[in-house]
């Protein structure tokens, strides 16, 4: 018998099946520097221990982007190693925040399943929880990928398309044990904007730029234990060209977005998201936000803001992001709704 995995094909997933993603991981200041070294990650409240202390946290917590790469790193071999493209992400919430010394790892349920029309991929649907060591919830998130199937043949399974809510409530939002911004720190922490000097359908551009490089985005990926194939083996795609992973996109178009959002101190939802186009080696990575919505919360001087991160690429037209037919413009390469924390 075969030792090796080629891993699972579309034709493997059953809604209703329950993986345990291998290789638990303990986190440390590694994942923190490392992080830190890859982007250019400057949020006050996980780069210091004493800011964190002043908010009512025991200590730094790993970045809330990190976390979820570990998190999401665990489930790569079992849900999209055979994965053509990563498409999008609902009902995401993070529930604790994740320390130095917390071991993670990552369970998925599989809620949907949808063949495509040409026969040769289809769309898996899963939820993924990440568990600390005291399998205390730290996160979860459903996303879905477009895999390839193994056997052309296999018989197309029933669609089972699941009905995500666009938003996450702002009642459902869980603010850490102890946060208080009470009395935050505005000049350590870069910039005087508090949650009431933002308005509604206010648009922000971050306007640095960073082109991403082959080497820091493989340090990344394999930082992460992400497997899939597209974003290591050249020939695994017809165009020769490493897919850069998105969650790369992801965690440099937030850590671009602290000029103008220094206060979104802490991601606690992820209402949806969506890789619009790919990102290769060369593209330079520019991003904007749009504030959504505000709402408060029960937390000493905690606001919530609904922001609206969008990354581009060279030659993308200011806050320009979808056409007239309401597909996304091919400079576009991630659209991501999301909730943060920030002082009142």
């Amino acid at each position: 018998m075969a030792k090796t995995n080629p891993g699972r094909f579309f034709e493997d997933y059953k809604v209703g099946q329950v993986i345990r993603h291998a290789v638990p991981r303990t986190v440390s200041g590694g994942e923190r520097a490392m992080y830190h070294a890859l982007y250019p990650a400057r949020g006050a409240l996980y780069s210091s221990d004493e800011f964190a202390r002043a908010s009512g946290l025991p200590s730094a917590p790993i970045d809330d982007l990190a976390a979820f790469h570990v998190v999401f790193g665990k489930t790569v071999p079992d849900v999209s190693l055979n994965a053509v493209a990563n498409l999008g992400y609902a009902e995401g919430r993070w529930l604790r925040p994740v320390y130095p010394g917390d071991t993670l790892r990552s369970e998925s349920e599989v809620i949907g399943v949808k063949e495509n029309s040409n026969g040769k991929s289809g769309v898996v649907y899963v939820r993924t929880t990440g568990l600390n060591q005291y399998d205390h919830k730290v996160m979860e998130y459903v996303r879905w990928v477009m895999v390839r199937k193994g056997d052309l043949s296999a018989p197309a399974p029933e669609a089972v398309v699941p009905n995500l809510a666009k938003v996450v409530d702002p009642k459902d939002l869980v603010v850490p044990t102890g946060l208080d911004f009470s009395n935050y720190d505005f000049e350590l922490a870069g910039e005087p904007h508090r949650w009431a000097d933002y308005e509604v359908g206010e648009k922000i551009d971050h306007v640095d730029g960073v082109t991403i490089e082959e080497a820091e985005h493989m340090i990344a990926t394999r930082l992460w234990q992400n497997t899939a194939k597209v974003h290591f083996d050249a020939t695994f795609r017809e165009d020769g060209k490493r897919l850069i992973y998105g969650g790369h996109v992801i965690s440099m178009a937030r850590a671009l977005s602290f000029n103008g959002l220094a206060n979104a101190q802490m991601i606690v939802a992820l209402n949806g998201g969506a890789h619009a186009n790919p990102c290769f080696a060369g593209d330079t990575v520019k991003a904007w936000s749009e504030v959504l919505d505000k709402a408060e919360t029960s937390a000493p001087g905690v606001g919530a803001i609904r922001l609206r991160l969008v990354a581009t690429k060279q030659g993308a037209a200011p806050f320009a992001y979808k056409g007239e037919d309401g597909k996304y413009a091919p400079e576009v390469l991630l659209d991501l709704d999301y909730w943060a924390l920030m002082p009142i």
